[in-house]
């Protein structure tokens, strides 16, 4: 028997919210190896523990490990009986915190951070909560959401724009899936290297000024396909940390991808009026309403890149 939690939290890094989680792992009858992982959050760990079911008794100490970004501690112990259905798993410290857990798929909010083992399965309540995890994870994952808006800004008309959107989704979404299914597997920290390498290179290409088209501006869905690959794989990353179910993985992975792509849409039905909007005031002479946003974005790309090529050639 396989269980596993996983809580959301805020705001970790900039290119994920990467959720922490709970597995535990049957080794033997009635014993479980017990895996509680908890990502920093503004380079802290929250206070935050899974309390197994009364009947649940360590059998060894726990043991700290190292995981970058996060602190992981792995124990084992011994439930009478095993894990029933009806059995609780509470997250303590979880009501103290602004953070949400999904068990089974199921969410677990602050005011009841009780898990009941047993409920998510074939729930299509319990199901749908990928869908909920996708959403929050594409509008919390700010450099994917920078990398759409550099998108936004550099396609001049709906139509292209919605042609950019859709080559961006179809490779994102083909990547995940590939990933996600185990069929292709690429390390996480040059991914996130190269994710930020794909928004600093369309913010050069807003910044051009001798006018003259570089490829993102005569082939934006072109560009936005071929980094779509890359984006994909950093989904997957926050996808693989929350598992997926077994019986139901086309299910999950579906209504994750969906929850990523209305999260996604979300964000470009309130962006694209205020940039249609913007380039009105820089007709009637104010230039630095579009330049002043593609710098800022490019000095914070640029920023993300240069930190996350420490990680991969570990300096981090």
């Amino acid at each position: 028997m396989t269980f596993m939690a996983c809580l959301w939290c805020g705001l970790a890094t900039a290119h994920e919210n990467l959720p922490a989680s709970l597995m535990l792992q049957e080794v033997e009858a009635h014993v479980f190896e017990v895996r509680w992982r908890v990502p920093e959050t503004l380079g802290a760990v929250p206070n935050v523990m899974a309390q197994l079911p009364a009947d649940c008794q360590s059998r060894t100490s726990p043991n700290l490990q190292t995981a970058p970004g996060a602190r992981l501690t792995v124990w084992s112990v011994h439930c009478a009986g095993g894990l029933r259905d009806g059995a609780e798993i509470t997250i303590a410290g979880l009501a103290a915190t602004q953070i949400e857990a999904v068990s089974e798929s199921l969410v677990v909010r602050p005011r009841n951070p009780v898990v009941t083992l047993g409920l998510a399965r074939g729930h299509p309540i319990a199901i749908s909560g990928y869908l909920l995890l996708g959403i929050e994870h594409i509008l919390g994952g700010i450099d994917h959401l920078l990398f759409v808006l550099c998108l936004i800004l550099l396609v001049s008309n709906l139509w292209g724009l919605l042609k950019t959107i859709t080559a961006f989704t179809l490779a994102h979404s083909l990547t995940l899936a590939l990933a996600a299914l185990g069929f292709v597997q690429l390390p996480q920290a040059p991914v996130e290297a190269t994710i930020a390498l794909s928004i600093l290179f369309l913010a050069r290409e807003l910044a051009r000024q001798d006018g003259s088209p570089g490829m993102a501006s005569r082939r934006p869905w072109l560009v936005a396909f071929a980094f779509g690959l890359l984006h994909g794989f950093g989904f997957a990353s926050a996808l693989a940390q929350v598992g997926l179910p077994f019986g139901d993985v086309p299910t999950a992975l579906l209504l994750f991808n969906v929850g990523v792509e209305a999260g996604q849409l979300a964000f470009v039905a309130a962006v694209y009026p205020l940039v249609l909007l913007s380039r009105r005031w820089q007709l009637q002479g104010s230039p630095w309403v579009t330049t002043l946003p593609v710098y800022a974005v490019g000095s914070v790309a640029g920023f993300w890149w240069i930190q996350r090529m420490a990680a991969v050639i570990g300096l981090a």
